[in-house]
């Protein structure tokens, strides 16, 4: 399979089928492709159906399989970058709810729980996100630009909410209280910073979307309430 990315903030992925390739994808993201290309929809189980669905991915998963060679696309839902990562059985991923946009070869998708509480609750993330493995290339939705890092063992990166995007699963995720009730009440970063620490890679982004709606929202015509 032959791929490219085009579109730069607004981004697409155009891949060339050979006969007999197929891409998974979440249920509704294919943006165009050529005749001869057919479509099965699957669920893979109620367990996997409502894991996707908790981690805000759709319940059903489409399968594009060539009967002859063409071209398919699958179109990002928000403005920022599509990142190929290349999945193998010693090296799964964990990625923010919602990156999945599709994939090659056998990438399987499950559902990643949170191990500490207090992560869950306050680092941003939720208690659950995803987890890729299996063998294959996966395309990732990613909230503006990527910025990637490898972290040594022990080594850490605090983050504010929102800005992890993909991490290795030898990575682990905690929680940080912002010191100082000044910087609390103004520093405009919250109660809690994320904290990842290695050893492994790790992909930020620099657009996630809460806080481009948080932006947005502010200015939106709102009822008076008259």
């Amino acid at each position: 399979m032959r791929y490219e990315i085009k579109g730069n903030n607004l981004p697409v992925l155009i891949c060339q089928l050979e006969k007999g390739e197929s891409m998974l994808c979440e249920s509704g993201a294919m943006s165009w492709m050529d005749e001869g290309i057919e479509m099965e929809t699957k669920g893979g189980g109620i367990g996997k159906m409502f894991g996707r669905m908790f981690t805000n991915e759709k319940m059903f998963q489409n399968r594009y399989v060539a009967n002859n060679a063409g071209e398919i696309a699958f179109a990002s839902s928000f403005p920022g970058s599509i990142l190929p990562v290349r999945i193998t059985p010693d090296k799964p991923i964990i990625v923010q709810k919602s990156a999945f946009l599709a994939s090659s070869g056998n990438v399987e998708l499950s559902v990643h729980f949170q191990k500490k509480v207090g992560s869950g609750l306050f680092g941003g993330e939720g208690f659950m996100m995803q987890r890729l493995s299996g063998d294959g290339i996966a395309f990732l939705e990613i909230d503006g630009s990527s910025i990637e890092y490898d972290l040594s063992a022990g080594e850490r990166k605090v983050l504010s909410t929102g800005y992890l995007a993909v991490m290795d699963a030898t990575c682990s995720i905690d929680v940080q209280t912002v010191k100082g009730v000044k910087n609390v009440l103004f520093g405009g970063e919250g109660l809690f910073n994320t904290v990842i620490s290695g050893p492994g890679h790790v992909v930020l982004q620099t657009m996630p979307i809460m806080k481009t709606a948080s932006s947005l929202y502010a200015y939106m015509p709102h009822p008076s309430g008259n």
